[in-house]
């Protein structure tokens, strides 16, 4: 049955959570389908940055790495994440950047594999994992005489065999927003005798995340995309306690000892997960952090993830169906999983040719997606739309295939100035 506009208004209007549409700062006339690469604002945001900027920062000074609790933040956001990820308090600790935090755990993590079974010198990883991490992990294996191998989503079982050290998989998959069974492949890894290594980039305040349960090893996770915490936010990472103290991180920097304050020449590393930072906090971005993730967290007396989930669900499902119903005859595909078991929270389409300049299209008509290129023939080119449920409605997803639909039939992406690449894609 069509879906029509006045059914997606009736379906906003009995939304439970639309008034979380509320908490951000939307540009008029913007439908962003890109938040799984940059959340929106938080409309709390600019006034706690400008407070801590001209209080705590401006007249406070020094004082307010006790006075106004910077020295704590780095745990305290990290509990806060620790809520969205099913992760233990004091567990999660906000610091760096996704990269950073991946180093410092495969590190760990290929220390305690080494310790414990010296003869396995294999890491394992999808081809086409988010690229940092591959290249994060090839320079590792390359410090320490490990293989990286690169697998295809169907080979990951066959690969886990006994020289395999860690299993190191991106949840949601940036490219086609294909979902791993957490549970099922940390076990998998955890038969094997591998360690596992999850990134959560594309997860944490996207979909139900529960590392506690999956008995999981390692995970880090991105700030400024679905947790709506700024361009360059602080990334996370998380440690099983039953690893946490077995290990230094390589980047043993003073903001990770015992007694930073004691100022002694020797690494004495602190207790949990503190050890996982490394040097002086960024309070700015952390104080924008702290308002993204509460905007994620403000779903909590709604149902939570589970209610984000379903809302998710329900708007991918209709973004799908409307571009299969009205987009025929332009040779569009779909990349994304229709089991709703193995998708994120985004819709990742295809085209053999065009697909960068029908993204620029959209955009130059409000509607903000993004597009990331194919290889070699394997992969082909995907126009990526995120549906973050906590700004995203009904009428906008209606309006969205729409403008695809006149994007397609005008023919309106082949004019030049959408089809001139910019350095970001």
């Amino acid at each position: 049955m069509t879906t029509t506009l006045q059914d997606c208004r009736a379906l906003d209007a009995q939304d439970p959570l639309r008034a979380l549409r509320e908490l951000f700062l939307l540009p008029e006339g913007t439908i962003y389908l890109d938040g799984n690469s940059l959340g929106v604002m938080p409309r709390s945001a600019p006034a706690r940055v400008a407070d801590v900027v001209t209080r705590e920062w401006g007249v406070d000074l020094i004082q307010s790495w006790n006075k106004n609790g910077w020295f704590t933040m780095p745990g305290r956001v990290g509990d806060k994440i620790a809520r969205l990820i099913g992760a233990a308090p004091g567990t999660v600790v906000a610091t760096d950047s996704t990269s950073i935090n991946l180093f410092k755990v495969l590190s760990a993590a290929i220390n305690l594999s080494t310790a414990d079974h010296p003869q396995r010198k294999r890491i394992v990883s999808e081809r086409s994992n988010f690229p940092t991490d591959l290249y994060i992990a090839e320079a590792l294996c390359k410090e320490r005489g490990f293989e990286l191998v690169l697998v295809e989503p169907d080979e990951i079982a066959a690969a886990l065999t006994p020289e395999v050290a860690v299993l190191m998989l991106t949840h949601v998959n940036y490219r086609t927003g294909a979902m791993h069974d957490m549970p099922a492949v940390t076990a998998a890894a955890h038969a094997a005798g591998a360690l596992m290594l999850w990134d959560l980039a594309h997860s944490a305040g996207a979909v139900p995340v529960d590392l506690t349960g999956a008995g999981a090893d390692y995970a880090v996770g991105c700030g400024y995309k679905y947790l709506n915490g700024g361009p360059g936010a602080p990334a996370f990472v998380w440690v099983n306690p039953r690893h946490t103290d077995r290990f230094w991180q390589p980047l043993a920097g003073w903001w990770g000892h015992a007694t930073p304050f004691a100022f002694t020449p020797d690494y004495q590393p602190a207790p949990g997960i503190t050890r996982y930072q490394c040097g002086t906090q960024p309070m700015i971005s952390l104080a924008a952090l702290d308002c993204g993730v509460d905007t994620v967290l403000a779903a909590e007396a709604l149902g939570g993830m589970a209610a984000l989930r379903r809302k998710s669900l329900a708007l991918t499902d209709l973004f799908i169906s409307l571009v299969d119903e009205r987009c025929q005859g332009h040779g569009i595909g779909l990349a994304t999983p229709l089991d709703h078991a193995q998708r994120g929270s985004q819709v990742c389409l295809t085209k053999d040719d065009g697909a960068y300049a029908i993204v620029q299209a959209l955009i130059a008509r409000g509607v903000v997606g993004d597009y990331r290129a194919g290889d070699a023939g394997q992969h082909k080119d995907i126009l990526r739309f995120g549906f973050t449920p906590l700004y995203i409605g009904f009428e906008d997803v209606w309006n969205a295939a729409d403008h695809l639909r006149q994007v397609l039939e005008t023919g309106e992406w082949r004019r030049a100035e959408f089809n001139t690449k910019h350095a970001v894609t």
